[in-house]
């Protein structure tokens, strides 16, 4: 008897593992990685059913680590999907929230990518599954382009998958100007370039080992002509001495060179964990004000941050396809923007 019931706890543990393994792995039971679905309130107060993950959620997982906003005070951030396929940043920038994410991996912010494999089956299994258009941010988590000159590129493995369909796009969100192999890649329908831009002064301070701006520009300018839809972030935006001439500086450079589709704009901001896990924190000194997504610069300094860069880009150049990104609800009313109608860097 009790060499039988030995046993049989012996056989519980090792499926127990098994399931284990099948959930890490994101190897399917039965055959089929599952697709889970859930019910989400939107930012307009709608409620629809989206994917929330594929599989584990590893690779193809929903970001809702921000609740709908209910007071004027909390921030604004709708619900995306990212596309996991790697982590990790090869950037040096002061502020990276990945720094404070990947604090305790051995590996740090070192950039550690996926099996192609493992991102292929659930991409794949998310595409022929869904028919709601969606986007997938590739970029929150790495950035996209950081392996471009690596044996075996990102974009020449995920833009096929991508272009096998035309319901869903692909966001790649990235600091680099190695674009080589996307303006090899036809077609490219169904993706998204966003650049992360900064005004000069703030880059070469902070946004240690990134191409300088201008770089970043010239290759949106490039895949712009080929026919990508290019969008910018201009984040984080650093109340710095002659802030206002060096952001309306950095509209020109890119206005002289492209339209962006989409413009997102974001001000310095910082979560307890990427102030543990930073070194340089000569920023923080911005930073007076608390929020439901960590310290802010104080309210009055980010809405003349806002209007003047806004201001700019509507007067100068008749601009209006504008968002913000973090921002607080209290914010976005004051700049006149109905957040409820929300078109950032990484939605629809």
């Amino acid at each position: 008897m009790a060499g039988s019931a030995g046993k049989k706890v012996t056989q519980k543990i090792a499926l127990s593992h098994f399931y284990h393994n099948c959930r890490m792995n994101s190897m399917p039971i039965n055959g089929i990685l599952k697709v889970k679905v859930n019910e989400y309130q939107l930012l307009d107060g709608t409620k629809t059913t989206l994917v929330q993950r594929v599989g584990d959620g590893s690779i193809i997982n929903r970001f809702d680590n921000t609740p709908l906003p209910v007071t004027k005070t909390n921030v604004v951030c709708p619900h995306f999907l990212e596309l996991k396929w790697a982590y990790g940043c090869p950037f040096d920038c002061a502020w990276c929230y990945l720094k404070g994410t990947f604090r305790f991996l051995p590996t740090g912010t070192k950039p550690v990518i996926k099996s192609q494999e493992k991102v292929e089956s659930h991409l794949r299994r998310f595409l022929n599954e869904l028919t709601a258009p969606e986007i997938l941010n590739t970029g929150e988590i790495a950035d996209s382009l950081m392996l471009e000159g690596a044996g075996q590129p990102f974009s020449k493995f995920i833009i096929p998958i991508m272009e096998s369909q035309n319901r869903h796009k692909l966001l790649f969100v990235t600091k680099s100007d190695n674009i080589k192999h996307l303006l090899e890649i036809q077609p490219h329908n169904q993706i998204i370039i966003s650049f992360s831009l900064n005004a000069d002064e703030v880059a070469k301070r902070w946004e240690k080992g990134a191409p300088d701006v201008e770089r970043r520009i010239r290759a949106g300018k490039e895949l712009a002509e080929v026919g990508y839809e290019v969008r910018v972030r201009i984040d984080p935006i650093v109340p710095i001495s002659d802030w206002e001439r060096c952001y309306a500086g950095l509209i020109d450079q890119v206005f002289n060179s492209f339209v962006p589709s989409r413009i997102t704009l974001g001000s310095l901001r910082g979560l307890q964990s990427t102030v543990n896990g930073c070194k340089d924190k000569s920023w923080l000194e911005y930073l007076k004000e608390s929020s439901n997504w960590g310290k802010k610069i104080e309210s009055e300094v980010r809405y003349q941050l806002y209007a003047a860069i806004i201001g700019r880009l509507k007067e100068d150049y008749h601009y209006n396809d504008i968002a913000l990104c973090k921002e607080t609800v209290a914010m976005w009313s004051k700049l006149g923007m109905d957040y409820k109608k929300i078109k950032c860097n990484c939605v629809w």
